[in-house]
């Protein structure tokens, strides 16, 4: 595949010597070598986050002259971003929500085989599933359970494009899994969290602003999602619940980043770029992290407290390679239909594309 960057440098090849060498100078002035930007491609939730990452990447030496306007970046749902890369977008740092969308890439050749061989597994950024209300928390939720008693009306992203669905969804299916029931328990749990569901949105962040602008009562969404949301004036509250599922969100560099990208990707688990995910109500991923106070927080000196039972994807499922197709698979290619798929086309819960 032709990249954005190769073209460019044809590009200045075939014009005449004055204008190549205008080409090839930073901002204009002759002399100064120009910088290559870096693409940044990835899951919708991340936009505000990166942009104090950027900042202090630029004041490293590892950027080499790169700034914060040189970073060209793409946010939109996980799985639909993954797939544009498929198709041709541009990018140089992938950072999705979930360990599928990097191996999508990785089967295509795009990203190396051995991205996860880092200290954080391939992890640049986590958080935890939990209970978005209304300000004040006025029908009460407290734990799953609550989700489908009464009338309560909820709202989550869609599992067929947005990852952070799906994190959302097996953390309904661990709270039963996860305490000792039948995975027929969990089947019928779930049935009766999508008949209470009005909503599924494409994304996250188009869930987050379908709760803010007044549908329903409970969002299921990342604990950073609800801290953004309040840092941004949204009159909503959040609940960690007893027992939760641990998201862990991945990134890699893809096969034809330069150095500037891979220094940056570096940079992402840094304890000074995790202490700015942090701030914006991400968990760090590293030790040695100086967590600062984060505003939006249910309790800004303390942002981050241990759930009672906190489920992880690899001890309850069996990690991603396992759980995508178990539970989510589309039926394409001779490939059974997904556990939490099957629900869906019974319920009629299908969602927005």
């Amino acid at each position: 595949m032709t990249t954005t960057k190769a073209r460019l440098r044809a590009a200045a090849l075939l014009l005449p010597l004055p204008l190549a060498l205008g080409a090839c100078s930073a901002s204009g002035v002759a002399g100064t070598e120009a910088v290559d930007p870096v693409a940044v491609n990835a899951f919708s939730v991340m936009e505000a986050a990166n942009e104090p990452v950027f900042e202090d990447f630029a004041d490293t030496d590892a950027a080499d002259g790169l700034t914060a306007a040189d970073f060209v970046t793409s946010y939109g749902a996980s799985g639909d971003q993954s797939r544009a890369v498929v198709a041709g977008a541009e990018a140089d740092v992938v950072h999705y929500s979930l360990e599928t969308d990097i191996t999508r890439l990785v089967d295509e050749g795009l990203v190396a085989e051995d991205w996860k061989d880092t200290p954080t597994r391939g992890i640049a950024t986590s958080s935890v599933v939990v209970l978005v209300v209304r300000e004040g928390n006025p029908l009460g939720i407290e734990t799953w359970d609550d989700l489908v008693e009464g009338d309560v009306e909820v709202i989550t992203p869609n599992p067929g494009s947005s990852g952070s669905a799906r994190w959302n969804i097996l953390a309904a299916w661990a709270h039963v899994v996860g305490n000792g029931g039948t995975e027929e328990e969990a089947s019928r749990f779930l049935t009766e969290l999508l008949d209470h569901t009005i909503a599924l949105p494409a994304s996250g962040r188009e869930a987050t602003t379908a709760f803010t602008d007044g549908s329903g009562d409970v969002l299921l969404s990342y604990e950073n999602e609800a801290i953004l949301a309040r840092q941004n004036g949204a009159a909503v509250d959040y609940v960690v619940p007893p027992d939760t599922l641990l998201i862990e969100n991945p990134a890699a560099v893809t096969t034809s980043a330069d150095d500037a990208a891979r220094a940056f990707l570096d940079f992402m688990t840094s304890p000074q770029a995790q202490a700015d995910y942090a701030a914006a109500g991400f968990r760090p991923v590293v030790d040695g992290v100086d967590v600062p106070e984060v505003d939006g927080a249910n309790d800004p000196t303390d942002p981050f407290p241990a759930p009672a039972s906190l489920f992880t994807i690899d001890d309850l499922f069996g990690g991603w390679a396992t759980a995508a197709g178990e539970f989510f698979g589309d039926g394409e290619d001779g490939n059974p239909l997904g556990v939490v798929t099957r629900i869906q086309q019974r319920t009629g819960k299908v969602g927005e594309q």
